[in-house]
Formats: structure tokens, sequence, C-alpha cells
């Protein structure tokens, strides 16, 4: 039997003590950023999404994060994919308005398109736009950056590490059991093989440059605009303080070629993502007239 989907909560990961820091710290020192939008749900014992972008569901996502953060507003609310099946002004129309009650400060897009980007953009400014960007994910530089930088909207990358690669994750350490990067196609036989030629091209420089292929790889990110935010996500505080490191790193143009043209995009082997997810990419992402 297929479960009825539920409305997804909060997506930040802060969990009890999070909360409690929360309380206790300044509130107007604390941006807290949060998602709607994606409801999973198992489908004949398989995980199965579905995308949902109605104002009804954009104020009952956004009520229900209040609720369970205790906060009085969100600072960025992004909108975690788009909803191809409404017309991105209803979204942002309903954005808009919680904007103007005070119960989000900033509206974010993720995985959005050129035209859903502009036409979001009419409705009400957008701040910020989550996209993958790697240094083996770079589809964004042709056409989303150049239109971003335009119109003042940030790029938070996710995946900068493009999924743990080149921080070493089934290269120089095992994969985890039971990780989903088992079914990544850049994770997976003879695309992998490919792919460990590019991490020790990057290894090389990382010791020229004496720092670790993770720094090196986030560096290059830095360096690539102010307006670039790279996520990089872990659970060990050595990884942290390593990702840190990354800040100190100062690199010089021709060192930014170098790197570059160590992971030519025709050489990455494999796609970047799962065929369950693909179909959700910004490539995609176009919504109907209103």
């Amino acid at each position: 039997m297929e479960k009825e989907p539920q409305i997804q909560h909060s997506r930040v990961k802060l969990g009890s003590q999070g909360l409690v820091a929360l309380k206790q710290l300044p509130r107007d020192k604390i941006q807290v950023a949060t998602k709607f939008g994606v409801i999973k749900y198992e489908s004949e014992g398989r995980r199965a999404f579905e995308i949902k972008g109605t104002a009804e569901h954009v104020r009952a996502c956004c009520e229900a994060s209040l609720k369970r953060l205790d906060v009085d507003y969100i600072d960025l609310y992004f909108q975690h994919r788009v909803d191809t099946s409404v017309p991105i002004e209803e979204t942002m129309g309903e954005l808009k308005k919680l904007v103007e009650e005070g119960k989000i400060k900033y509206i974010g897009l993720s995985e959005a398109s050129v035209d859903t980007i502009k036409r979001a953009h009419k409705v009400h400014p957008i701040t910020a736009l989550q996209m993958e960007y790697s240094l083996w994910t770079r589809e964004i530089e042709d056409e989303i950056l150049p239109l971003c930088r335009e119109l003042g909207i940030g790029i938070v990358a996710y995946s900068p590490l493009g999924k743990g690669f080149f921080g070493g994750k089934a290269v120089v350490e095992p994969m985890p059991n039971g990780s989903q990067l088992a079914n990544q196609p850049r994770f997976m036989g003879e695309n992998l093989e490919k792919n460990k030629v590019i991490y020790t091209r990057l290894s090389n420089l990382a010791i020229k440059h004496a720092c670790t292929v993770p720094q090196l790889a986030l560096a290059w990110l830095l360096h690539q605009g102010d307006d670039i935010i790279p996520i990089p996500g872990t659970t060990k505080v050595k990884n942290i303080i390593n990702n840190v490191g990354s800040l100190a790193l100062k690199v010089k143009q021709k060192d930014l070629k170098e790197i570059t043209d160590a992971v030519p995009l025709d050489e990455v082997s494999g796609g970047s993502d799962l065929g369950i997810l693909y179909k959700y990419c910004w490539k995609f992402a176009n919504t109907p007239l209103k």
C-alpha cells in the first residue's frame, strides 16, 4: 500500500541541543535557513518523492517549521525543488506574503531553471539559489551563474566536495556501510576507477600547495567569487576543522587554472546524480505560465 505523503517539516539538522542553542544565543546573531517542497514517502517498498509548490503547501510547511524550530521567523526559506506543475508565480506569491507577514526574511530557490529564476525574481527578489557546484559539476557556469550575478542572487553551492569524492570517499577511505553513494553513477565500477585518476591529480596539487585535497577543492570554489557560499556537510569534527582550513588557502589565478585543468569535465565519468533525482534538476525546472 502506498503511504499518504506527509508535509516535510524543517530540513535543518539541529537536534534537541541545536534547538536549545537557538534559545540561548541572541536571535539576531543566528541565521536560520530551511526548506520546503519535497515530500518523501514509500511506494511499494521503495523510496518515492513528490514535489509540491502550491500556495497552501508553502504556508503549511512554513507554519510547521516555525512551530518545530520554536522561532518567530526564518531568515532564509528555500523552495527545495521546483514544482513544475505549479506556476512559479503562485509559489512566489505566497512566499512574498510570508515575507510581508514577517515569518520569513529572505527567499531562496534550489535547482531552478533560467526561466523560473527570472519569473520568480519579478514577483519578489530572490536572495540565494542553491545549486550543486564543485570541481566536477560546473554546468551552472554557462547560464545560471551569469544570470544570478546580473540579478544579485548569491549561489549556495551544495555538494562542494563532489558528494564526498574530493574528501576521499571510496578513494582513500572505504564507502560507509549502507551509503547512498554506492548507487551514485560516479562512484560505481568503471566510472569510479576512471575518476580516481582525477583524484590523484588533485592529490598531487594538494601536496604542492601544502594542503589537503578537500581544502584545495573548497579553496577553488571560494575563489570563484564572493557570491559563492559552499556548504560542505560532515558528521566528524576533524572534517569541519579541515574544511575551515580552506579559508586560509590563497591561490593565484594561474593556480586556479591548474586546478581546473586537473578536472576536465569531459573526463569525469558518470552522471552527477541518481536517475530518480535527475528529473528534478534545474534543466527540467520550468513551470507553466500563470
